[in-house]
C-alpha cells in the first residue's frame, strides 16, 4: 500500500533575486514522499510563478491525486491525470525516486544512461552596471548567466563583458523585450561574444519571430512549456530550456529533450530555483544539454542532506541518498 504526503516548505534566499517584474526574497517548495513497502521516494517543485502555478494551489493539486496514486497511478498515467505544472513535477519525480529505490537501481541504470559532470551557469539578477559587473568578477565559474530588462541592457551586459573577457556569457531576458529592442541589441551582443539570448519577447506575443533571422541564437523559455508547444516554438527559436517545474515532471521532460532534437534544436535545462532534491532530476536532463542553468540551491541560505556539490560552475552529480 503506497502513502503519499504533500507538504509546503518555505526556504529563504541568501539575497534578492532580481528578474524582470519581478523580485524574490523566498520561494515555497512542494515537496512529495510516496511511501511503498518500506521504500520512499520524493520529489520537489518551485511551481511556475507566471502561470500562478505556485504554493498552496500546487499542494491543492496534489493532493487530489492522493487516491489514483495509493491505488498505483504510474508515471505515465500521470501524463493523462494531471495537467503539467508543479504538482505533477514532484509527483512524477518521487515515483522515479521510489522506482529506483524499490528496484535497488540508480536512475543511471534505469535510464541505461551513463552519466558525465557538466557545468552550469551562475546567474547574476538585475542590479545597476556596476554591482553586476563586480558579482560577475567575484564569480569563480566559466559561465555566467545575465539577467536583463528593458532598462539599459546594453550598458548592463556590456559592464559585465569588459569584467568578464574570459567567461562564456548568455543572456535571459524573462520576456521583457520588444521586439525592436531584440532586433537593435542582438547584433550588438553578438559582438560582445554573447553566445545567447534567452526568451526575449513575451510568452503569446513571439509571432514576429517567425520570419526574424537573428544573428545569435534564441533560446525559448517561457514559450515552450512542454512537448505541446514544440512545434511552434520550433519556427521561431534555435533552442529550448526545459524545465522540469513547465514539463510536469522528468517523464515529459526526457520526451520534450528528445523531440527538440530530433527538430535539430539545441538545449538548455533550467530551474525555477530549488534545493539539491529539484536539481538532481534537472541534471539527468543536463546531459543532453549544449546549456545548463542548474545553480538554484546557490540562491538559497542551505541545502538539503546529501547536497550536490558545485566547484567552480561544474557539478559532478548525486547520490541515491539524495535521490535516483
Amino acid at each position: 500500500m503506497r502513502q503519499i504526503k504533500c507538504t509546503l516548505e518555505t526556504w529563504p534566499y541568501l539575497e534578492p533575486f532580481v528578474i524582470t517584474g519581478r523580485t524574490m526574497t523566498q520561494s515555497e517548495f512542494l515537496l512529495v514522499t510516496i511511501t511503498e513497502n518500506g521504500f520512499t521516494g520524493r520529489g520537489e517543485s518551485a511551481g511556475v510563478f507566471y502561470l500562478d502555478d505556485r504554493g498552496e494551489k500546487m499542494r491543492q493539486r496534489a493532493q487530489t491525486m492522493i487516491a489514483e496514486i495509493e491505488k498505483g497511478a504510474t508515471r505515465e498515467d500521470l501524463l493523462e491525470l494531471m495537467p503539467s505544472g508543479g504538482a505533477r513535477n514532484a509527483i512524477d519525480c518521487a515515483l522515479w525516486d521510489l522506482e529506483a529505490k524499490k528496484a535497488g537501481k540508480t536512475i543511471w541504470e534505469l535510464l541505461d544512461l551513463t552519466p558525465h559532470p557538466v557545468t552550469t551557469v551562475n546567474t547574476i539578477s538585475i542590479n545597476t552596471p556596476e554591482h553586476m559587473a563586480a558579482k560577475a568578477k567575484a564569480l569563480n565559474t566559466p559561465k555566467i548567466k545575465v539577467k536583463l530588462n528593458g532598462e539599459t541592457p546594453l550598458e548592463r551586459i556590456t559592464a559585465i563583458c569588459e569584467a568578464r573577457p574570459d567567461a562564456e556569457i548568455v543572456v535571459d531576458a524573462n520576456q521583457g523585450w520588444t521586439f525592436e529592442q531584440l532586433v537593435t541589441l542582438a547584433p550588438k551582443f553578438k559582438e560582445l561574444g554573447v553566445k545567447m539570448i534567452e526568451q526575449p519577447l513575451p510568452r503569446g506575443k513571439d509571432e514576429a519571430l517567425d520570419n526574424y533571422s537573428s544573428p545569435i541564437a534564441l533560446c525559448g523559455d517561457e514559450s515552450c512549456l512542454d512537448t505541446s508547444e514544440l512545434a511552434q516554438a520550433a519556427g521561431r527559436y534555435q533552442m529550448i530550456n526545459i524545465k522540469l517545474d513547465k514539463t510536469g515532471g522528468l517523464t515529459e521532460a526526457l520526451r520534450l529533450a528528445q523531440a527538440a532534437k530530433a527538430k535539430g534544436l539545441q538545449l538548455m535545462v533550467g530551474n525555477m530555483v530549488g534545493t539539491s532534491l529539484a536539481m538532481a532530476p534537472g541534471f539527468v536532463i543536463a546531459q543532453y544539454c549544449d546549456f545548463v542553468d542548474l545553480d538554484g540551491p546557490m540562491f538559497l541560505t542551505k541545502d538539503r542532506p546529501h547536497a550536490m556539490t558545485f566547484e567552480q560552475g561544474q557539478i559532478t552529480g548525486f547520490t541515491p541518498a539524495l535521490w535516483g
